[in-house]
């Protein structure tokens, strides 16, 4: 408690809270963001007037009423915000904020990464991480003229997948593959880096990175905040590209990026249409990256994709799966299946692959 104010933890799974909590930030101009585990409330007098949440090591949904801005209240909810991530060990913090919460966050010991202007800020809890992180991938620069980047999730890992890192490694001097971190995904990480170790091992002048917290996932975007699913799609894409280029490639000397063409999915179309912006514009100090999209590899005139292999797995089709992907792949798979092909959990989890892309 501060003064009159009362800090409360609210779970989830409080439904009657959570209702008031989203009417609150729809007041704000914010929706609640599912991917938050609790929120901290500030009431006064029986009144909300302030908001946070907590999604894993990431401050989402931070809402302050107007009619308290301006009393200290901000940095009160930021520290107990704060507090609650360590005491999930969650030390390495992100926020995702609207701009004018920059200054606030900064009295808290955050930095700023990057941000879309008059929209939205990216920052975390130090000032020198990425750029170690940094360092630490120029350790892996290798020489040359052209020096690619492929950035992946491989969910699971395809003769796609592969024809792509082929075709862009004939390319390059080096190619440098990064397997987005995030697990959210059906597959393991440590499963899926694996596969993708053991499909391209044959493959010359390749490093495979696990990826990181830097290289930034769809699952967590700061959507919550932002009403419209184009620009929801528009401000990722630029923030993703703004810390690649600014910081990552640079590091590797990355002079090309390489991408699949997508027949299928509009969302990633138009994120391949708006790469080709970021990577290039002159409005960014940093060097220009050419972006190089690679015809998809088809099978039987259909694109090979990761989407079509789980749809394919749901019905125990390997013989349909075999030629979609590498040797390696389809054991994995195999066993997969074999070792609880009677779990009903995992029957449910394989119908559940329908739903992903």
């Amino acid at each position: 408690m501060l003064g009159n104010n009362v800090f409360t933890q609210v779970k989830r799974s409080e439904m009657h809270k959570m209702a008031e909590i989203k009417q609150f930030l729809k007041e704000n101009d914010l929706s609640v963001d599912k991917t938050v585990e609790v929120f901290i409330t500030v009431r006064r007098d029986d009144t909300l007037i302030a908001c946070g949440g907590i999604a894993g090591n990431i401050i989402k949904c931070v809402a302050i009423s107007e009619s308290v801005r301006g009393e200290g209240l901000a940095l009160s909810l930021a520290t107990e915000l704060i507090n609650l991530a360590y005491e999930k060990h969650c030390t390495h913090l992100f926020i995702y904020t609207k701009t004018g919460y920059e200054t606030l966050f900064k009295q808290c010991g955050f930095a700023t990464i990057t941000s879309v202007p008059g929209i939205m800020v990216l920052m975390e809890n130090s000032k020198t991480r990425l750029k170690r992180y940094a360092d630490s991938l120029a350790r892996e620069r290798r020489e040359g003229k052209k020096i690619g980047c492929i950035v992946m999730n491989a969910n699971p890992f395809t003769n796609g997948h592969r024809y792509v890192i082929q075709q862009a490694a004939a390319q390059c001097d080096w190619l440098h593959l990064f397997l987005v971190k995030e697990d959210t995904s059906r597959f393991p990480y440590e499963d899926r880096f694996d596969l993708v170790l053991k499909g391209t091992a044959d493959i010359a002048r390749l490093t495979v990175h696990r990826g990181s917290e830097y290289i930034i996932s769809r699952a967590t975007f700061p959507c919550y905040f932002i009403k419209e699913q184009s620009v929801i799609d528009y401000c990722y894409t630029e923030i993703d590209l703004k810390i690649f280029r600014q910081y990552l490639a640079p590091a590797l000397g990355i002079t090309h990026r390489f991408v699949g063409t997508e027949p299928f999915c509009t969302v990633t179309a138009r994120y391949n249409h708006d790469m080709r912006h970021w990577l290039n514009t002159p409005d960014l100090s940093a060097p220009a990256i050419e972006l190089v999209e690679i015809e998809r590899l088809c099978f039987q005139e259909t694109p090979i994709s990761a989407s079509w292999v789980r749809k394919l797995l749901v019905k125990k089709d390997f013989s349909a799966i075999a030629p979609l992907v590498p040797a390696v792949t389809l054991g994995y798979l195999q066993n997969m299946v074999g070792t609880h092909q009677t779990g009903a959990a995992t029957r449910h989890a394989l119908h559940a692959l329908t739903g992903e892309k």
